[in-house]
């Protein structure tokens, strides 16, 4: 399929495959995809055609992120020489999904420098071991992957931990001062800060049995489905 394609701004694109999206960011010397979608069966070309039009940094130029390892968001990872993900994620990309690729390890508060533009990034596990968010701190914006968003958190199977999850939302709290948007993954295309704490309490209430649940399935897969207003968590089927 090919993604419709959202200018943010002049060097911000966010690429949307209706039930997942991810980005792209171009620098005065590299550009950056955030994630390579699901669906798209060219990440990379349409990358370049983008880049190529605006004149921004392409070809060799063009390097990879994955936010984590989840099935939706490393379909073209292939398409490019390495990427950079958190080793957390080795085992979900490449034992469970039994993707390839080289791997170039990023850790919390690392930079990824584009030349004018550097992207922090920030360690927030709990949707995954090694989901990480980026961080565009001139331009004030958190790139946040599932972890922060209003639509369908996946909190079941293996690797996802709610507890983690939480803590994560609260490191996050502390650092809204640096951010004034949020970009996910799914759900909305911008969120504002404020959904972090909201997410916290949520998480927080879920954990205590505060939230009633009903049951779902998925791909044969049986979860808890807690409606939390601002997000709904799914959890796992033997939660109450």
């Amino acid at each position: 399929m090919i993604p419709e394609i959202k200018k943010i701004d002049d060097t911000t694109w966010a690429l949307d495959e209706g039930g997942v999206r991810f980005f792209l960011l171009a620098g005065s010397e590299r550009s950056l995809m955030i994630d390579s979608g699901m669906q798209t069966e060219d990440a990379r070309g349409i990358a370049e055609e983008i880049l190529t039009a605006a004149g921004a940094p392409h070809g060799e130029a063009l390097v990879l992120i994955h936010t984590h390892a989840d099935r939706d968001h490393i379909h073209c990872s292939d398409q490019f020489p390495w990427f950079y993900m958190h080793p957390a994620e080795a085992t979900n990309f490449y034992g469970t999904k039994g993707a390839n690729g080289e791997m170039h390890a990023v850790w919390d508060d690392e930079e990824i420098d584009l030349g004018d533009r550097t992207l922090r990034v920030i360690e927030i596990p709990g949707h995954t071991p090694g989901s990480v968010a980026l961080l565009d701190e001139e331009r004030r914006r958190l790139f946040s992957g599932d972890s922060v968003q209003d639509g369908r958190i996946f909190m079941f199977g293996p690797q996802r931990e709610m507890h983690a999850y939480r803590a994560s939302m609260e490191k996050l709290m502390w650092m809204t001062d640096l951010f004034d948007i949020v970009y996910p993954s799914h759900g909305s295309l911008e969120v504002k800060p404020e959904l972090i704490e909201q997410l916290y309490d949520a998480a927080g209430r879920v954990l205590a049995g505060q939230v009633e649940s009903r049951e779902g399935e998925m791909f044969g897969h049986h979860f808890r489905i807690y409606d939390c207003g601002c997000a709904t968590f799914l959890g796992e089927a033997g939660d109450q």
